[in-house]
């Protein structure tokens, strides 16, 4: 875990400062300098594109960490990153064109409920194809082992970015429409810095060589679109469908600051999921199935502790902190909590996507998946009109279990390896006693004070009891190691 543990530290840093600034914008900044009408707008934008991106993509950013490590010659590789760089062209040209010649027909559709949505259609295409060709870059660094840099521009780039444009909004500097072009500048401008960094790394000669085992290649590209809609985008496809069947734009809003809440919980398994890729695609394609074990281990239980300690730092905190912004976004409350326990259950996971994904068995896993996301809308038509947002979290939540459970079945089924240790088993007690012993306790102070307070009491005894016990010797080398630095 040694090249795990140093890259996904470096990652969790950036990505947290990715979500410190993300919660400044979140929670403060979009509240204040937005309308809730234009903040529901720009968190539909953003998640209309993150669902276009994989079929942007063609799957390319998975396809490229799959079978890098099997190309071998210089001529080879430099072929298939030909191909790579150009494959995404095949769908990008054609949905631009019917985006174009049925503007009107998709915009009408889309803006049925909302009008407002028509207006900024072309916005999201082209972010769409911004974020589809910088997962392309960030994969060509990846296998090349770099993701430190790549996952800064993911996470913190356009966060700092946009925290300038909401104040260059707040003091009249740009209107609101210059905002929203602005986002798309951002997006942009992340993409262009990412592909000169990637060519840094690994700067390849055009080839127009025939790709051995195209045939392949293409299959689960193609093939791999569908497993990138199910796997990174059911959060935004709620939001898409909050803004087609809600009427208030507002409801949008709220639901994204409760997302973005629980999407903390992630952070570690993001982090580290950038570099447990490429390994899992190197273990898979030289059949080191002991190694590929012992990482889906290693990361399933150092996953779920630092998941789990999150996870009760927000669920013990929640009231607090929906004291600290406007009232009205407390109607996320019951968000949280079920999208809270989802995000759980995936840190479990650990390196499961990373093996399925990079594996032959991958077809399998997009048959459920489809069924899944079928599944999902259907629960979204049916839940969102009678409970609002919170029928949108609860289809979530039964999408995400289901799916989850059917992903732990196959690697079980067809790789017979489960994630599970004992001390997996322990940590769940760990963190049900925990939420028992603090939900109760709260303090009189003011809320910035009570939060801070709790998540103090909280952290100190979790890691207290984490490192007592030896529950992950990872962990425990890390705050041994922490520990002689300070003293």
């Amino acid at each position: 875990m040694g090249i795990v543990a140093t890259q996904s530290f470096k990652n969790i840093i950036s990505t947290y400062l990715g979500f410190l600034v993300g919660a400044i914008n979140t929670l403060f900044l979009y509240t204040e300098f937005l309308s809730d009408e234009y903040y529901g707008m720009v968190g539909f934008m953003l998640s209309a594109a993150y669902v276009m991106m994989p079929l942007m993509a063609f799957g390319v950013h998975n396809t490229l960490v799959k079978f890098y490590s099997s190309f071998k010659t210089r001529v080879s590789i430099n072929s298939f990153l030909t191909l790579m760089l150009l494959l995404p062209l095949a769908i990008i040209i054609p949905l631009s064109i019917i985006g174009y010649i049925g503007y009107e027909t998709i915009g009408g559709f889309l803006s049925s409920k909302n009008a407002i949505i028509k207006d900024y259609l072309w916005h999201t295409i082209i972010i769409a194809i911004a974020l589809a060709y910088f997962e392309v870059f960030f994969a060509w660094a990846k296998v090349q082992m770099k993701t430190v840099f790549g996952n800064f521009m993911k996470e913190v780039f356009h966060r700092v970015a946009t925290m300038i444009l909401l104040f260059l909004l707040y003091f009249d500097t740009i209107d609101v429409e210059q905002f929203m072009v602005g986002l798309v500048v951002i997006y942009l401008l992340r993409m262009l810095v990412m592909k000169l960094y990637a060519l840094s790394v690994k700067l390849p000669v055009i080839t127009f060589k025939r790709v051995s085992g195209l045939t392949s290649i293409l299959k689960y590209s193609s093939l791999i679109v569908i497993a990138g809609l199910v796997a990174t985008n059911l959060l935004d496809i709620d939001k898409v469908m909050l803004g087609k069947l809600l009427q208030n734009t507002n409801n949008i809003a709220y639901y994204n600051v409760a997302i973005f809440i629980t999407a903390v919980i992630a952070v570690p398994q993001r982090s580290m999921h950038q570099i447990l890729l490429p390994l899992s695609a190197k273990y898979l394609n030289e059949s080191d199935f002991d190694a590929l074990g012992d990482l889906y281990k290693k990361s399933s239980l150092n996953l779920f502790i630092v998941g789990g300690l999150i996870f009760l730092l927000i669920i013990l905190n929640i009231n607090q902190m929906y004291r600290l912004i406007d009232g009205a976004y407390s109607v996320g409350l019951y968000v949280v909590l079920l999208i809270s326990v989802a995000k759980l259950y995936d840190s479990i996971l650990g390196s499961n996507n990373a093996i399925l994904f990079n594996s032959d068995y991958y077809r399998f896993v997009l048959i459920s998946g489809i069924v899944i996301v079928v599944l999902m809308i259907i629960l979204n038509i049916i839940f969102i009109p009678i409970y609002g947002i919170n029928g949108a979290a609860l289809a979530t939540f039964i999408a995400i279990f289901f799916y989850n459970t059917v992903k732990l079945y196959f690697v079980y089924k067809y790789f017979k390896m489960l994630p599970f240790t004992i001390n997996s088993l322990k940590t769940g007690i760990l963190i049900f006693l925990g939420g028992l012993v603090f939900y109760f306790w709260d303090f009189s102070f003011h809320p910035i004070v009570n939060v801070v307070l709790k998540s103090i009491l909280i952290s100190i005894s979790y890691v207290f009891i984490v490192y007592k016990f030896n529950l992950s010797n990872d962990i425990t080398d890390i705050i041994n190691k922490t520990v002689k630095k300070i003293l």
